[in-house]
């Protein structure tokens, strides 16, 4: 006997899929979002500041771009409409630190990316919104600065940029949640992607994003996510991030046979190694190492370096090279 056809209900929910696969959905088919008019396999890029309203009396969807956009929205549903999408990375970490108070008080790394430096110092100086900066891959450093009413923000970097330290965020998380409960632990979550590490999942209340980085892949754009829930997924970025990784990896393992000092939590000499492979599925794309002369390191050409590894790696049969008509491809 043949087997009846599947008829969806009304009330059916679409599949869940590995994240893999969810990065190339880019309909809408539960429902939900931004429908095009002409069923655009992308959604157009709306450049228009204001949009026409029936009446004078009843505001559509849409009215102003400031407050609302198709596209923006669009972009918002594809991260599980639990994302807020802003101009830039440093846009998103700008908008968390209003939640900040004056005389409150923000626990921080010491070892972070130099923007957020200095918007931390800005708000040190022009606020009254004071900043602790400690290693945080000791959860215990954070102690002595945790106050249950005045701490309202922990900072953390998982990797670090650019030494590339790896915090314990579920620790964390668990020790500032208990003794501060108005507290809010955010991670930058930048350096890994939500493809490879996803810190709500591990007790972080929000998460940011310099879009510009992973979540484009393609140096033209600035974006900045905002993540309060679930995971946050992009198009093609699954794809990337794994080609990318691969490709670190070998740098990495490159860099370290021939002597120099590696921070990359993709090594096993990485002093969090263990760690980093409890939180994330992969070890990113990101890595810095130590020549141990200003001299040699003012003298690095990226360019000339990349060749040079090329060129290491084909010698080693690292990598495989297609020469079709005699021609490196």
């Amino acid at each position: 006997m043949e087997p009846e056809p599947f008829v969806p209900s009304q009330g059916s929910v679409r599949k869940n899929y590995s994240l893999a696969t969810e990065l190339v959905f880019i309909d809408n088919s539960d429902g939900t979002g931004v429908r095009d008019l002409y069923n655009a396999s992308s959604i157009p890029i709306y450049q228009t500041a204001t949009f026409k309203q029936s009446s004078a009396s009843r505001v559509e969807e849409f009215d102003y771009t400031r407050s609302g956009n198709p596209t923006r929205s669009h972009l918002g549903n594809f991260f599980h409409g639990r994302a807020f999408v802003v101009s830039s990375g440093m846009s998103a970490l700008d908008v968390v630190a209003r939640l900040v108070k004056a005389g409150e008080e923000i626990i921080a790394g010491d070892d972070l990316y130099g923007g957020t430096n200095r918007l931390l110092a800005f708000l040190n100086k022009s606020f009254d919104i004071k900043s602790h900066h400690v290693d945080t891959t000791n959860p215990d450093a954070l102690l002595p600065y945790l106050h249950p009413t005045r701490t309202r923000l922990i900072l953390l970097e998982s990797p670090t940029n650019p030494l590339i330290k790896i915090s314990d965020i579920p620790k964390i998380a668990s020790i500032v949640h208990e003794r501060c409960p108005n507290a809010l632990i955010v991670v930058d979550n930048t350096m890994m992607s939500p493809y490879l590490q996803r810190p709500l999942e591990f007790g972080a209340d929000i998460v940011i994003h310099s879009g510009t980085k992973y979540l484009s892949g393609h140096h033209d754009l600035m974006a900045g996510v905002i993540g309060v829930k679930d995971e946050v997924v992009a198009e093609t970025l699954a794809v990337r991030m794994e080609k990318q990784q691969a490709n670190a990896v070998r740098i990495a393992e490159f860099l370290e046979h021939h002597g120099f000092k590696v921070m990359y939590p993709g090594l096993r000499t990485h002093p969090q190694y263990d760690l980093h492979t409890t939180m994330s599925r992969g070890p990113g794309a990101v890595l810095s190492f130590v020549t141990n002369d200003v001299e040699i390191s003012e003298r690095v050409d990226v360019n000339d370096l990349i060749e040079d590894l090329y060129s290491a790696l084909v010698t080693a049969n690292a990598i495989k090279v297609i020469k079709p008509n005699g021609y490196i491809k």
